[in-house]
């Protein structure tokens, strides 16, 4: 299958681009949709902002892919591409097999910086006694605020699943379950270094949690955008040429540094 549609007006046209191997194509339009997830790309007073959604649109631009951007919630996202929508794509997403099941990925348009732990004020001395994330996950006696339906790279949900710490997983937004976490209903939580940079200033009941890196953290994934399998092999290869045009994963975007 592909996107794009195209046209030959009258027989000779036909004729003419038969025995050249080229017609004019107007590509179809794309519906790109973006969830929420500040600093990424998220709506401020009505408008969408964020480093990464920015840098898509130049993408998209830039491979002269013409674009309909629409905002909806992760779980629609993925519906979406479950029951086969067509000429749809998605951005700012991990790569997993789980996904490319039913969706194709372009090469990383960007890459994370290392998750960060955030602890509950009350659980402090008891998160830090451990020096290792394998120690730490062990420990039955803790419970790590999961947000259900967000993967933290294959490494990290392999580890909690292997672990024997208590999981609260809950269908919220990452900062509602930061603020479950300031008010003691978990002992800590893995979050995003861009989320947290963002949001701790914002709320003030954040400024009572403490942030701690362990050494064995693994490190930031890559971000892809995500098409319909229908989107057309030489649109993605469009994309593709763009990403590397314009920085490839390893592009100037973070807005917080490691410490």
């Amino acid at each position: 299958m592909t996107i794009r549609t195209c046209f030959f007006r009258g027989s000779l046209l036909a004729a003419t681009a038969l025995l050249s191997g080229s017609g004019w194509c107007a590509p179809q339009t794309l519906t790109v949709a973006w969830r929420d997830k500040p600093p990424y790309h998220y709506i401020e007073q009505g408008q969408p902002k964020g480093f990464l959604l920015e840098r898509v649109k130049n993408i998209f631009n830039l491979a002269g892919i013409p674009v309909q951007f629409v905002n909806e919630p992760q779980k629609r996202i993925w519906a979406n591409f479950t029951h086969g929508a067509t000429n749809y794509c998605s951005i700012s997403w991990y790569r997993l097999p789980e996904r490319e099941a039913v969706a194709q990925f372009t090469s990383p348009i960007h890459e994370d910086l290392p998750h960060t732990v955030l602890i509950s004020q009350d659980f402090v001395q008891r998160v830090t006694a451990h020096q290792t994330l394998n120690s730490l996950l062990d420990d039955s006696s803790l419970t790590l605020g999961v947000v259900e339906g967000v993967s933290y790279g294959p490494v990290l949900d392999q580890m909690i699943k292997a672990g024997k710490i208590h999981v609260m997983s809950r269908t919220v937004e990452t900062t509602l379950m930061m603020r479950m976490l300031s008010v003691g209903r978990a002992s800590f939580m893995f979050v995003d270094r861009e989320d947290l940079n963002y949001f701790r200033p914002k709320e003030k009941l954040l400024q009572t949690t403490v942030q701690y890196d362990f050494p064995d953290m693994p490190p930031g994934m890559k971000r892809h955008i995500a098409c319909s399998k229908d989107v057309a092999p030489e649109t993605m290869a469009k994309l593709n040429q763009a990403i590397a045009a314009t920085g490839g994963a390893n592009n100037p975007g973070h807005s917080v540094k490691p410490k």
